[in-house]
Parts: structure tokens; sequence; C-alpha cells
């Protein structure tokens, strides 16, 4: 399999889009633990390609398929009918010999949403949007068809379940019951199509545009998942960046507003689920596989007593979740 980022890579990179090899500009792009990503640029062309990685950038060993990143691509089909127009990128190519994908770039201006929070800019408007698009395929969700091409659990298994439900338990293993549970409710509560990462990271902001992007963790499984995956993301930064818990709190309450308003009624049983996962997503962030990198050792004592109460105590829901721990002054 070709390296994307070995200089045999260019020449071929260029082949496939269809331009001179001596006009192509790649730039590495972030790509997190299990990618590589690049922006390539000729003159009339600007898009990302990626290709997963067998093995993880991370200090333990981790391991997956590349083969995960066709279901990206599936993903980035399924979801282009169903959401509004730049919601997701366009798909440009897909190739199965060395597992690779091209996609349009977004906007030269768009940012991670997670750069944006860090920063302090703390849009409730982008939280909303955000919760809009995920209500908008659990509507949409067509159910029998995607419980096909989406059924297989591996990927989700080796990215998600293990490194963090299994692999935190063997830290905790008086709550090896507990996330015993939470692998279950994944197993057994497939009722929708599942991002998998539904992270900050891996939403775009441009303006008012939001752009969702790295489906590589797709299935057809629990929407609670990603839906405490999000709400959790918001509830560590109110930890990092206690001055403004409110703004945070605003933003989660946003975000289940948008996507409880856009996935209709049938799904109110969706917050207290999902508040089910949070204490094993809170507690794996910070003795799993994939810890929170931007977290100091003090806050990190200061979140894991908290997490493990949330794993035996749910909160009923997001609003109360931030009331319980940073209630207003």
């Amino acid at each position: 399999m070709l390296d994307l980022t070995a200089p045999a890579a260019l020449p071929w990179l260029a082949g496939r889009l269809g331009v001179d090899p001596a006009a192509l500009r790649l730039t590495p792009l972030g790509g997190g633990v299990s990618n590589h990503v690049l922006l390539a640029e000729a003159p009339g062309l600007r898009c990302v390609v990626k290709q997963a990685l067998e093995r993880l950038r991370v200090a333990q060993e981790w391991l997956c398929t590349p083969t995960r990143i066709h279901r990206e691509a599936a993903a980035l089909r399924a979801l282009q009918p169903l959401l509004p127009a730049g919601a997701v990128p366009q798909l440009i190519f897909e190739d199965f010999d060395h597992h690779v994908i091209a996609m349009e770039a977004a906007p030269a201006g768009a940012l991670p949403w997670k750069d944006r929070l860090l920063a302090g800019e703390i849009s409730s408007a982008t939280a909303f949007r955000t919760g809009a698009l995920h209500g908008a395929w659990l509507r949409h969700d067509p159910g029998s068809r995607w419980r096909e091409e989406f059924g297989e659990l591996a990927v989700f298994d080796d990215l998600r379940l293990d490194p963090y439900y299994r692999s935190t338990a063997k830290h905790h293993p008086d709550l090896t019951d507990r996330f015993e549970a939470l692998i279950d409710m994944c197993v057994s509560r497939r009722i929708s199509l599942t991002h998998g990462d539904l992270s900050p990271k891996n939403i775009l902001v441009n303006g008012v545009q939001v752009i969702l992007i790295d489906f590589e963790v797709i299935h057809f499984g629990d929407p609670a998942f990603d839906a405490a995956f999000l709400t959790n993301h918001l509830f560590i930064k109110a930890f990092h960046m206690p001055a403004h818990a409110p703004a945070l709190a605003a933003a989660a309450r946003a975000y289940w507003t948008g996507l409880l308003e856009a996935a209709g009624p049938g799904w109110k049983w969706l917050p207290s689920a999902a508040m089910q996962h949070l204490g094993g997503l809170l507690l794996a962030r910070i003795d799993g596989k994939s810890p929170v990198e931007y977290l100091d050792e003090p806050t990190r004592n200061r979140i894991r007593p908290l997490a493990r109460d949330l794993l035996r105590n749910p909160a009923p829901s997001a609003e109360a979740l931030f009331a319980q721990y940073f209630p207003c002054p």
C-alpha cells in the first residue's frame, strides 16, 4: 500500500486528480491520530486527500483496518441527499488499492470548532446548528437500508468500544459491569446511523456554515452515543476553562435544542440515554487509550472521581449535568 506521505505519492495523486505533478502542492493537515490527511492544491483544484492508518499514533498499541476509509466514503454518499448543501464534503475519488479518498476541501476560512472553543469563542448558534444537522439525519434515517450498509461494528469496536470502554475498565475494575452495560447499549440499541466521533474537532465552522467531517467510525447503532460524545467534549472544556463554563453550558443546551427540534417527536428518551454514556466517556478521556491532551494533572484528578460517580449515577440531562457541577452564581 502506498504511503500517502511518501515522495512517490505525489505523481500517483496527480494522476488520480488529473493534474500536472509540477503544479500540485500538498500540505499536511492535522489528521488526528488515525489518518494521513493532505490538502491538495493546483490551478482550479482544492481538495482534501485522506488515508487511514493501520496503527494509530498513540502511546499504546492501537490497531484498526485501513479499509475503514471506505465506510467514510459511503457515509458521504449517504448523507449528501439528507443534509443541507455543504454540510458534508463532496466525494471526488475513492481508491481501494491504497485506501485513499479525496473530497472537496472546506472553504479556506473554515476552522475546527474545537479550535474556536479552546480560544474562548463559544457560540451557541454553532452548537444549535450542529444539533440541527445531527437531528436531520435521525429524522430522515432510512432504517433498514442503512442497517445493511453500515451494520458492521468491527471498526467502531476497534476505535471506540475497546479503547474507550474496555481499556478504561481495566483501570477501574470495580466499574467493569458499568462499562459492559454501555457496550451492550451500543450493540443492542441499533436504531440509527451513528457518526461515532461527533467531536468539535470534526465540526468545521465557516461563518454561519457548519460542516461535518471524519466519518470513519460511522455505523448503524446507538444515537445516544453520538449525543453523549459531543456533550462530553463541551463538559470537559468547562473544567479546562472554568471561566467559560456558563457559555459552554449554554452551548450544550443549544446543541440539544437543535437536535431534538430537528429530530422531531419520538426522541424524548434520547437525553437520559445519552447521559448513561457520558460518565463512561468522561472517564475514558482521562484513563483510556485516547486521553484529552490539553488537561493538566490536577484537572484530571478532579474529573476522575466525578466521572466515576456519573457512571454510577447519571444526570437526567445535559442541562442538569452542567447545573450540578457548574451552578450559576
